[in-house]
């Protein structure tokens, strides 16, 4: 009721004082016009929505499985008063969906209130890349709108509809990141009219998000684009070198549209004539053990047909050799990460006798291990783990739990830290979320209550996640972290560096950057501390395992 009655407020503000009916938003651009709708953050402050924006025209029929074409001029004003489409993919009966989904969503505050131009935060959705959406109901800048920003969303396409590669020219790949360039060239030719300075964009991603966040980073399709990074909870440096194609996965996407597998060019043509939602909804059948493996469709190193190139070198050899545009970097993860998919397996017989019975098959696939000659490995983690015999019980839970943030996240993000740290020309800050606060993406099943810092929870303190979560309010530990963490945001989008310049004043401690000897890392809980050297006392027998050069 009280946000009923602030957003009256609001838009009696916006009314003419002749009592003329409200007027809606409107930007006019160099592309053209856009009209929106007001809205109100979580402390009342009116801000402009614009939602649902094409960017690139519909990515269907012959342009299905082809890079974006971008668009420079719209004929007609654009209705962005309300969300667009989800990319396809398994949903809820009703969920808006479609294949017509390359959009853009731009939130600033009101036009009165902008005294110079904004920094930009240009957020990736996570979701693996092949679920989860920029739409509102998932990522609502309620909170960060408190602030003197401009929030850019924006959704890609995803699964096989955003990723495939056959390794050829008929599908080089990476079709979802070059969606993702062809944003950021939108936000660079129209930002200006919504208040945002292009020359001050901070990309941020969580998860796949933070993966594409770093490889933005090394890729010549998208220097220029952005002056700041922040990566939560992913990396595209993982245990050995990123592949060259999918196309196992193209094979399988085949299989379960009943198309035919002798050629590339036999997968291709018929994908290209699947209804989208034949494609969008055989998600669920590409896992070979539960849910397992989290990531299916990942990023290619793309080799030369003659298309441009999102990706032509490999991520490791991108950062050791220095082939990467060198902005200010805040590199995080949560405590918990994925610990809640060993209960998937505990409490499941059938999972729990296979993954017994069966590790050295089911172990590469569960914590995305190399599947060539992976016998040594997973019989030495299998004992470092304390897994020997897996049972449902507190102790199985913990060490299985942890094997699993370990190898998705823990090692990754450690290697990415490392790197980074050595190779960076510009400064980098390493994070670690450990709060737990009154809702989490993992919820006990039995006490409905948070029982770690899981995958994604540090979104709650960014973003009103309206499909699942109550808005959080002004008040209690809950309302402080929401001001922590849109203040370490705020600052970094403006300077480029995240600690208190006086009036930020819940940012109470100095955060130093990272460095190749001494890795300090900024813990957030509900008091801010510094550490060092997160993961340094388990990262011996990974980096055993799977050695690379860092220098």
């Amino acid at each position: 009721m009280l946000l009923f009655i602030i957003l009256c407020c609001v838009l009696a503000i916006h009314a003419s004082e002749e009592g003329k009916a409200v007027q809606n938003p409107t930007v006019r651009s160099s592309s053209g016009e856009f009209l929106g709708i007001y809205n109100v953050t979580r402390r009342g402050r009116s801000f402009e929505a614009y939602r649902g924006i094409r960017y690139a025209e519909p990515p269907v029929k012959e342009l299905r499985f082809q890079p974006p074409v971008p668009i420079l001029r719209y004929e007609k004003p654009v209705d962005a008063t309300k969300n667009g489409p989800a990319c396809p993919q398994p949903s809820s009966p009703g969920y808006y969906v479609d294949e017509d989904c390359l959009t853009i969503n731009v939130y600033s505050p009101v036009k009165a209130e902008r005294k110079a131009s904004l920094p930009v935060i240009f957020f990736i959705h996570p979701g693996g890349f092949y679920s989860m959406t920029g739409r509102s109901d998932l990522f609502a800048p309620d909170y960060l709108l408190d602030r003197d920003v401009v929030v850019v969303t924006i959704n890609y396409r995803l699964a096989t509809l955003g990723f495939l590669s056959t390794g050829d020219s008929l599908a080089p790949g990476n079709n979802g990141l070059k969606d993702q360039v062809a944003a950021l060239q939108w936000v660079q030719r129209n930002i200006a009219a919504f208040g945002g300075d292009p020359h001050l964009v901070t990309i941020a991603g969580c998860s796949s998000g933070a993966v594409s966040v770093m490889l933005h980073m090394i890729s010549p399709m998208s220097k220029g684009l952005f002056h700041r990074a922040i990566s939560l909870s992913g990396s595209p440096v993982r245990k050995t070198r990123s592949p060259t194609h999918l196309y196992p996965l193209a094979v399988r996407q085949a299989e379960l549209v009943g198309c035919p597998t002798n050629s590339s060019s036999d997968i291709v043509n018929c994908l290209r004539t699947v209804p989208w939602r034949d494609l969008g909804l055989s998600l669920n059948r590409f896992y070979e053990f539960g849910y397992d493996p989290l990531t299916l469709w990942s990023p290619v190193v793309e080799a030369d047909f003659g298309q441009e190139r999102f990706l032509p070198v490999d991520p490791i050899d991108a950062i050791r050799e220095r082939k990467m545009h060198p902005v200010p970097f805040i590199i995080s993860r949560t405590k918990d990460e994925f610990f809640w998919k060993a209960f998937t397996v505990l409490k499941n017989e059938t999972l729990l006798r296979r993954m017994n019975e069966n590790w050295e098959d089911i172990a590469p696939i569960s914590f995305m291990l190399p599947r060539d000659n992976s016998s040594l490995a997973t019989q030495r983690l299998r004992q470092e783990y304390n897994l020997v015999d897996l049972k449902n019980d507190s102790d199985t839970a913990y060490n299985l739990g942890r094997l699993y943030v370990d190898a998705i996240e823990s090692f990754p993000i450690y290697r990415l830290t490392k790197l980074m740290s050595i190779h960076s020309t510009a400064p980098v800050w390493s994070c670690f979320f450990t709060y737990i606060g009154n809702n989490s993406f993992y919820q006990d099943p039995a006490t409905k209550k948070p029982v770690g810092s899981a995958h994604h929870d540090d979104l709650l303190y960014l973003f009103y996640i309206a499909y699942r979560f109550p808005k959080i309010g002004s008040q209690g530990t809950d309302a402080d972290m929401v001001d922590r963490m849109i203040d370490i945001w705020y600052n970094f989008a403006r300077y480029g560096d995240p600690n208190n310049r006086g009036d930020t004043p819940e940012l109470d401690i100095h955060w130093p950057a990272t460095s190749p000897t001494t890795r300090p890392y900024l813990q957030i809980d509900k008091q801010l501390s510094i550490h060092e050297n997160l993961f340094d006392q388990f990262a011996a027998t990974w980096e055993e395992l799977y050695p690379i050069q860092y220098y």
